[in-house]
């Protein structure tokens, strides 16, 4: 049986080392190595603090018992106490300075700096995955002539790889962002309950030396180089806000691509990946819907969401702690991180196994051109001792009948037919597909894709993430 709520995000979409992140055991051992980090350093500067409490301590961060936590926070109705219990059980012999100065924020704000931190370098990997491959991708396609749309009607033509490389920038910028965003992520540190570390000054007898060196200490051993300068009792929640923007801009940038293929698979131009056995419709056998990319939208649409939650709460902290933030962001900020994890896989997907059909976009140009080429037949037929007036109103007449014809009885477009056959302009047909050549209205299409491209993979080639750059909690 399953009873209970399962999280989609968990269960569909996200990958397993992002939920690992933001799992019950990496959140408690990260506390537990908090408190670890905190005896320690208290030691180092001179507190009564033995090497066997401390090794006790070390000996029990990763086998949680969480029952007996959980027992406890039903009494005592706080999470940070029950576990702070908890582990006394396991360290009797630490028990009395657990925890020593500290209040719940130490462990829990420090904790969610680590492991946004750790997850920001998981959707920089992935998020550089995704841009290698669209530049590949765009520089294949950078010559392939395809019809380019002004809401969604048909304007000048373009080639793939540049609408690609408009894909690209986005998220170029998108990884442009994430790198300052990272740059703001610091330690809170340890400042007790307003941020004025009042109870660490009076455990170093009003030695404020000791207190700094105290966050120092403390932020060394926990991988980070930099403190925020002043806190209340929280770290401030415009940081969530800035991460949660990131992430929205991600889902932003996912949202237009996909709906971009949603478009071009309308029509025909593109099919993103389809398994053998996979069924499009269950009621519409013949069906090939792209259900990767309005997974894409569907997924992007809720991170996009999240990000005004934490805009509020950003907005509502009141003096130096509020407890409102607390719920709100158990929820948003590890389903923002699920989730746009989630959507750069996905990405991913598509565009490494994106079947194109040259063949249908030369037809929609084929479609489209010879009206787009009318300008280019006029100056050739002036050229060669034509009248502009007498044949500008020729093309205007031909023009306004092929399209009432194309509308009104689902003809195709026979433009270049009926200019060739009018005795007012003089053009044989092997000049008209010379002035009909698709390459020849695609201007520097494929010359900014090839540049952008290559731009873009030269940058992250050299910028490559490995496993070592990810933070061990």
């Amino acid at each position: 049986m399953r009873s209970s709520y399962e999280n989609p995000l968990c269960e569909r979409y996200a990958g397993k080392r992002m939920q690992e992140i933001f799992s019950p055991d990496r959140k408690f051992s990260t506390w537990r190595k908090l408190w670890v980090a905190l005896a320690e350093s208290q030691k180092e500067l001179g507190l009564d603090i033995s090497d066997r409490q401390i090794e006790v301590m070390r000996k029990h961060i990763h086998d949680i018992n969480y029952e007996a936590a959980e027992q406890r926070e039903k009494e005592v109705r706080h999470d940070v106490m029950a576990h702070i219990y908890a582990y006394g059980v396991q360290c009797p012999e630490a028990k009395p300075i657990i925890h020593l100065g500290a209040t719940s924020s130490y462990v829990g704000d420090n904790t969610d700096l680590i492991l946004m931190k750790e997850a920001l370098l998981e959707i920089r990997s992935s998020l550089a995955g995704v841009i290698i491959e669209l530049a590949r991708f765009a520089l294949k396609y950078k010559s392939l002539p395809t019809l380019a749309y002004t809401h969604f009607q048909p304007a000048q033509p373009t080639t793939l790889g540049k609408r690609a490389s408009l894909w690209l920038q986005d998220l170029v910028s998108d990884m442009d962002v994430l790198e300052f965003v990272m740059s703001q992520i610091k330690m809170l540190g340890c400042r007790g309950a307003t941020g004025t570390a009042a109870s660490f000054l009076e455990l170093f007898d009003g030695d404020a030396e000791k207190v700094t060196c105290l966050e120092k200490l403390i932020a060394q051993k926990m991988g980070f180089d930099h403190i925020f300068d002043v806190s209340g009792q929280t770290y401030p929640r415009k940081l969530d806000y800035s991460v949660l923007s990131l992430l929205s801009g991600i889902a932003q940038s996912a949202w237009k691509f996909s709906n971009d293929i949603r478009l071009m698979s309308h029509l025909k131009e593109v099919d993103e990946p389809f398994e053998e056995k996979q069924v499009g419709s269950s009621a519409m056998a013949y069906k090939r819907n792209p259900m990767r990319s309005e997974r894409i939208s569907s997924l992007s649409r809720h991170v996009i969401s999240l990000a005004q939650g934490a805009a509020m709460t950003a907005s509502t902290q009141w003096f130096e702690r509020t407890l409102d933030d607390s719920a709100a962001r158990r929820i948003y900020i590890p389903e923002a991180f699920l989730a746009t994890d989630g959507i750069l896989s996905l990405y991913k997907n598509v565009i490494d196994n994106m079947k194109v059909y040259p063949e249908m976009m030369k037809k929609h140009l084929e479609e489209e051109l010879p009206f787009m080429a009318t300008e280019n037949i006029l100056m050739h037929c002036v050229k060669k001792g034509g009248d502009r007036q007498l044949l500008h109103e020729a093309i205007r007449e031909i023009s306004v009948s092929t399209v009432r014809d194309i509308k009104e009885t689902g003809a195709r477009n026979n433009l270049v037919e009926r200019i060739l056959k009018d005795g007012r302009f003089n053009i044989s047909r092997d000049e008209m597909e010379d002035l009909l050549s698709a390459e020849k209205f695609t201007g520097l299409a494929e010359k900014q894709a090839e540049e952008y491209s290559e731009k873009i993979l030269n940058r992250f080639s050299r910028e490559s993430v490995s496993e070592d750059a990810y933070i061990t909690v």
